[in-house]
């Protein structure tokens, strides 16, 4: 028996309508606790200051008909914590490397090595050391550290 394929399309729609739902809520609710936050602060502003304890009196009558009064929320900034530094790396000296032609045995072992412009005497040596001692040379390229001179302070 056959399973029924499902239908990605149909469910993403369904989730993204329940998600705007959500928001819908979501914002009626906060509209409403601002109304009623404007409500509060305009009949505070209705009172005078003088009668500062008869509005406080009034607040005490609301309670006891049953309308408890929203209090105000405020809300909190926090303030993003700043990312700690991250000490700085040290990088490596970078060494200059020169090429060099090396003749090696079939070992992998460097038996001789020339300067690079000197590749056929490199060549020619490894072809003796292979007649010689009936085993394979070769000649490969390697890269070894520049020495650095230093100059004389005067």
């Amino acid at each position: 028996m056959g399973r029924r394929i499902l239908n990605r399309k149909e469910m993403r729609a369904d989730f993204d309508a329940a998600e705007r739902r959500g928001k819908e809520e979501e914002e009626r609710d906060e509209d409403d606790e601002d109304e009623d936050e404007d409500e509060d602060e305009e009949e505070g502003d209705a009172g005078d200051d003088e009668d500062e304890d008869e509005d406080e009196g009034e607040d005490d009558e609301d309670d006891e008909e049953g309308g408890p009064k929203k209090k105000k929320k405020k809300k909190k900034v926090a303030a993003a914590p700043k990312p700690k530094a991250k000490p700085r790396t040290r990088t490596a000296k970078v060494t200059r490397m020169r090429v060099v032609w090396g003749v090696f045995s079939n070992s992998n072992q460097c038996v001789a090595t020339y300067e690079y412009p000197k590749k056929d005497q490199a060549v020619e040596h490894a072809a003796r050391l292979t007649a010689d001692k009936r085993s394979t040379h070769f000649v490969q390229p390697v890269k070894e550290p520049m020495e650095v001179k230093k100059e004389k302070e005067k």
